[in-house]
């Protein structure tokens, strides 16, 4: 048989991991990559053992994995810096990485599969029948498109996938400080700990030998709040016991607003939409990338099992979609005790940290088995 091809758009998370596992099935691939270096947005990312599976499964893991300190411990504290819940994570894994660090894990992976990744190229139309067009241009014939082009994807729009895109009353800034002397000492993995006063959040994770995780999360109305660069004074104020903290911010985040897609249909003829482009969802569970990176893997399973491609896409969808929008509800809900009462809202999360049922949705996809693993 001859070679099949496929034409992706969007080198991130889902995009990468999508050639990887294509490239590995015997496929031609290449990549088109809208900046002129493969970088990604946001600055740590937790991985669970649904995501480690998939990395493993498209040879990733080592180089994804290497410095980054197993996160066996998630704390939530009020804004009296009590400790509201303790979430510990046993007999599973799950670890808190760079995000750059992904990305190229992945990049390297997709070399040694024979993908091309194209930078600076910017897909601009898609037809069903998997011709794609460039913004320069020229057209490029395939077997298969991938939209992976993010939650602002052109190609999705302009097929008439998206059914709703519900933007959230919360967003974020994400950032990376330097560890301190003290914290690069620290050989016991990682310690994640959310502080929250009133709507706001500052989340706290080690994720590399030498780099923390930051996320400030507030409502998307509270300007002062998701100003960048961050206005550390403001921060003191809401947060006075962790001011040394705060201080080692630099000018560098980025604000991003929160936000939950849906589509029709995760196909069209002979394009797929996959990661944000397809199921955006806020990150209270951490599971963007794991979703993403779990439907790209399984994608191209299903493509090899069937050879003719609009059913192979209608029979992934039907398989994978319900975990992904279980995910997303999950998600979605957790984000909801942010316009509470401090009150109401430490108490929902004190339930739901000791809820057997509770705790059981909320991890239901990261001790997923991902189809390929």
């Amino acid at each position: 048989m001859a070679k099949r091809h496929a034409e992706i758009v969007g080198a991130g998370f889902a995009g990468l991991t999508a050639a990887c596992a294509l490239a590995q099935r015997g496929w031609s691939v290449r990549v088109h990559e809208r900046g002129e270096a493969l970088r990604t947005t946001g600055a740590g990312i937790y991985i669970y053992e649904n995501g480690l599976r998939v990395l493993e499964s498209v040879g990733a893991y080592d180089d994804a994995i290497k410095g980054a300190p197993f996160a066996h411990t998630r704390e939530v504290r009020d804004d009296r810096n009590r400790t509201i819940s303790v979430h510990r994570w046993g007999g599973s894994r799950v670890f808190s990485i760079v995000r750059q660090t992904v990305i190229n894990a992945l990049a390297a992976a997709a070399n040694r599969a024979g993908v091309e990744i194209v930078t600076g190229s910017v897909g601009a139309i898609v037809s069903t029948d998997g011709e794609l067009m460039l913004a320069k241009g020229e057209k490029r014939k395939a077997d298969l498109v991938i939209a992976a082009d993010g939650s602002n994807s052109r190609l999705r729009d302009a097929l008439g996938l998206l059914a709703t895109r519900k933007y959230l009353v919360d967003g974020c800034t994400r950032l990376l400080i330097d560890k301190t002397a003290e914290e690069r000492a620290s050989s016991d993995g990682a310690t994640t700990v959310e502080y929250w006063s009133g709507s706001r959040r500052v989340l706290y994770t080690p994720c590399s030998e030498t780099d923390v995780y930051l996320a400030l999360t507030m409502l998307d109305s509270d300007d002062v709040a998701k100003a960048t660069p961050v206005d550390k004074d403001a921060w003191k104020r809401w947060f006075p016991h962790l001011e040394t903290l705060i201080d080692r911010i630099g000018p560098d985040g980025r604000y991003d607003r929160f936000d939950l897609i849906r589509l029709k249909r995760w196909s069209a003829g002979r394009v797929a939409v996959i990661g944000d482009a397809a199921h955006a969802l806020p990150p209270n569970i951490g599971q963007g990338g794991g979703c993403a990176m779990m439907n790209a893997l399984s994608l191209s399973v299903y493509l090899d099992r069937e050879k003719d491609i609009p059913a192979a896409l209608e029979t992934w969808e039907r398989a994978e979609r319900p975990l992904t929008e279980h995910t997303q509800r999950i998600s979605y809900w957790l984000g909801l005790p942010t316009t509470w009462p401090p009150a109401v809202r430490a108490l929902t999360l004190k339930v739901a940290g000791r809820s057997k049922w509770l705790v059981k949705q909320r991890t239901r996809t990261a001790l997923h088995r991902p189809t390929g693993t």
